[in-house]
Protein backbone atom coordinates (compact mmCIF):
# COMPACT_ATOMS: atom_id res chain seq x y z
CA UNK A 1 0.00 0.00 0.00
CA UNK A 2 1.18 3.37 -0.76
CA UNK A 3 0.57 6.36 1.60
CA UNK A 4 0.42 9.75 0.69
CA UNK A 5 0.54 12.91 3.08
CA UNK A 6 0.25 16.18 2.36
CA UNK A 7 1.13 19.46 4.12
CA UNK A 8 1.42 23.13 3.75
CA UNK A 9 -1.97 24.22 2.81
CA UNK A 10 -3.86 27.02 4.64
CA UNK A 11 -5.03 30.66 4.71
CA UNK A 12 -3.34 33.06 2.57
CA UNK A 13 -4.00 36.56 1.17
CA UNK A 14 -3.92 37.62 -2.71
CA UNK A 15 -0.87 37.78 -4.06
CA UNK A 16 1.07 35.31 -1.32
CA UNK A 17 2.04 32.52 -1.46
CA UNK A 18 2.63 28.52 -0.14
CA UNK A 19 3.87 25.65 -1.02
CA UNK A 20 2.56 22.01 -0.84
CA UNK A 21 4.41 19.29 -0.17
CA UNK A 22 2.96 15.53 -0.46
CA UNK A 23 5.24 12.73 0.76
CA UNK A 24 4.97 9.06 -0.63
CA UNK A 25 6.17 6.00 1.00
CA UNK A 26 7.51 4.70 -2.40
CA UNK A 27 10.95 5.32 -4.38
CA UNK A 28 11.26 7.72 -6.96
CA UNK A 29 12.22 5.23 -9.56
CA UNK A 30 9.26 3.14 -8.92
CA UNK A 31 7.13 6.57 -10.07
CA UNK A 32 5.76 7.30 -13.48
CA UNK A 33 3.94 10.37 -12.81
CA UNK A 34 3.09 12.73 -9.93
CA UNK A 35 1.01 15.63 -9.48
CA UNK A 36 -1.89 17.71 -7.93
CA UNK A 37 -5.35 18.37 -8.69
CA UNK A 38 -7.87 20.82 -6.89
CA UNK A 39 -11.46 20.92 -6.20
CA UNK A 40 -12.81 23.74 -5.39
CA UNK A 41 -16.42 24.40 -4.11
CA UNK A 42 -19.75 23.27 -6.22
CA UNK A 43 -16.76 22.56 -9.18
CA UNK A 44 -15.23 19.05 -10.41
CA UNK A 45 -11.50 17.97 -9.74
CA UNK A 46 -9.37 19.48 -11.86
CA UNK A 47 -5.47 19.13 -13.21
CA UNK A 48 -3.26 21.80 -12.01
CA UNK A 49 0.47 20.27 -12.69
CA UNK A 50 2.18 17.30 -13.55
CA UNK A 51 5.89 16.19 -13.44
CA UNK A 52 7.77 13.30 -14.56
CA UNK A 53 10.81 12.44 -14.52
CA UNK A 54 11.77 14.67 -17.52
CA UNK A 55 8.49 16.75 -18.26
CA UNK A 56 6.23 18.97 -16.33
CA UNK A 57 2.92 20.09 -17.56
CA UNK A 58 0.51 22.84 -15.86
CA UNK A 59 -3.12 23.76 -16.39
CA UNK A 60 -3.51 27.39 -18.19
CA UNK A 61 -4.86 29.03 -14.95
CA UNK A 62 -1.36 28.41 -12.92
CA UNK A 63 1.26 29.06 -15.77
CA UNK A 64 3.90 31.31 -14.85
CA UNK A 65 2.38 31.24 -10.65
CA UNK A 66 2.40 27.79 -9.63
CA UNK A 67 5.80 25.51 -10.05
CA UNK A 68 6.14 21.92 -9.79
CA UNK A 69 9.08 19.81 -8.73
CA UNK A 70 10.00 16.66 -6.79
CA UNK A 71 12.54 14.69 -5.01
CA UNK A 72 13.23 10.70 -3.54
CA UNK A 73 15.57 8.50 -2.23
CA UNK A 74 15.26 4.57 -2.02
CA UNK A 75 12.01 4.71 -0.03
CA UNK A 76 10.17 7.84 -0.17
CA UNK A 77 9.44 10.64 -2.77
CA UNK A 78 8.36 13.77 -2.56
CA UNK A 79 6.44 16.67 -5.06
CA UNK A 80 5.92 19.81 -4.27
CA UNK A 81 3.81 22.46 -5.57
CA UNK A 82 5.38 26.41 -5.22
CA UNK A 83 2.65 28.58 -5.51
CA UNK A 84 3.10 32.27 -6.01
CA UNK A 85 1.16 35.08 -6.67
CA UNK A 86 -2.34 33.44 -5.51
CA UNK A 87 -5.65 35.02 -6.60
CA UNK A 88 -8.87 34.03 -4.75
CA UNK A 89 -9.28 31.79 -7.59
CA UNK A 90 -7.09 29.57 -6.31
CA UNK A 91 -9.05 28.67 -3.38
CA UNK A 92 -9.77 25.05 -3.11
CA UNK A 93 -8.99 21.56 -1.56
CA UNK A 94 -5.45 20.36 -3.46
CA UNK A 95 -4.94 16.45 -3.94
CA UNK A 96 -1.84 14.69 -4.60
CA UNK A 97 -1.86 11.85 -7.07
CA UNK A 98 1.16 9.13 -7.71
CA UNK A 99 0.84 6.82 -10.78
CA UNK A 100 3.19 3.79 -9.93
CA UNK A 101 5.17 2.20 -12.57
CA UNK A 102 3.44 -1.24 -13.75
CA UNK A 103 6.97 -3.03 -12.92
CA UNK A 104 6.32 -1.81 -9.36
CA UNK A 105 2.69 -3.32 -9.14
CA UNK A 106 1.45 -0.18 -10.40
CA UNK A 107 -1.78 1.68 -9.26
CA UNK A 108 -3.10 5.70 -8.35
CA UNK A 109 -3.31 6.66 -5.42
CA UNK A 110 -4.61 10.08 -4.07
CA UNK A 111 -4.13 11.88 -0.54
CA UNK A 112 -6.33 12.65 1.62
CA UNK A 113 -6.58 16.51 0.39
CA UNK A 114 -5.67 19.88 1.79
CA UNK A 115 -7.14 23.03 1.61
CA UNK A 116 -5.86 26.53 0.70
CA UNK A 117 -7.98 29.48 1.11
CA UNK A 118 -6.84 32.52 -0.65
CA UNK A 119 -8.80 35.59 1.12
CA UNK A 120 -8.08 39.20 2.58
Amino acid sequence: QVHLVESGGGLVQPGGSLRLSCAASISIASINTMGWYRQAPGKERELVALITSDTRNYADSVKGRFTISRDGASAKSTVYLQMNSLKPEDTAVYYCKVDRNRYFGGGTYWGKGILVTVSS
